[in-house]
């Protein structure tokens, strides 16, 4: 067919995978250590340091913001801004600052990050019951000792809860910055279009969503280990 692009589909045991094949798994096992598996290990690389590095700012101007209405507006405001940006667009922005790197990708990808980490660990600081204020007051806590001791333990359920979303929207979106710097499983999702090899697209594709639906239930772990009074409360 003219207009598209060349395709060359390797052979695997004698086994030829055409290309219109939905899921050919003499390619998938064929090419997992060579391609698959190193594209999944560099997402969950380029994962970790957005969420990480979004974490990190976030907690902090959550913590100065929450005393500090201007500051928790503004820091809102900026954090809204960045996440209604096409990710797409975004990503390219950056690439005459940056090129086409990893920094490139992580910084499009960890301004997606503080919006969703920001309000939650804000929120979950001020929304600290009462009482529970009350009763750290009345040992004799210092207003620091309080914001530390009391409300940021207590505020852990509704941080997680944040990290939880901004985990799964990075996976998603770390796919979408291959276009920009070919790194993840995005590369391999971008190939198999340019190709047209539907083994290539479903096989990366499923494993995008199994990687997104672990990660979820490891930070489920996570928050389940590092909130040891709700467990105790069922």
């Amino acid at each position: 067919m003219s207009g598209l692009p060349a395709q060359v589909i390797p052979v695997f045991s004698g086994t030829e995978c055409s290309p219109d094949d939905p899921l050919c798994w003499s390619w998938v096992t064929g090419n997992w250590d060579s391609v698959l598996a190193p594209a999944l290990v560099q997402h969950v690389y380029i994962t970790l340091i957005a969420v990480v590095v979004g974490l990190v700012i976030s907690l902090a101007a959550a913590l100065y913001a929450f005393s500090r209405n201007w500051f928790a507006a503004g820091f809102s405001g900026l954090s809204t801004l960045l996440y209604t940006f096409p990710s797409l667009a975004f990503f390219i922005a950056f690439v005459p600052i940056t090129g086409i790197s990893l920094t490139t990708i992580e910084i499009g990808l960890t301004s997606y990050t503080l919006l969703l980490l920001f309000r939650n660990a804000l929120t979950g600081l001020r929304t600290v019951p009462r009482s529970a204020i009350e009763a750290a007051e009345g040992m004799g806590l210092t207003p620091g000792q309080i914001l530390f001791r009391i409300r940021f333990p207590l505020a852990l359920p509704s941080i997680m809860a944040g990290v939880r979303v901004a985990t799964v929207t990075v996976i998603s979106l770390a796919t979408v910055a291959a276009a920009v710097a070919p790194l993840g499983l995005g590369k391999p999702i971008f190939d198999a279009i340019h190709t047209l090899f539907d083994t290539e697209l479903v096989a990366t594709g499923v494993l995008t969503i199994l990687l997104a639906l672990v990660a979820d239930v490891v930070v489920l772990g996570i928050r389940w280990a590092v909130t040891p009074w709700l467990r105790a409360a069922r």
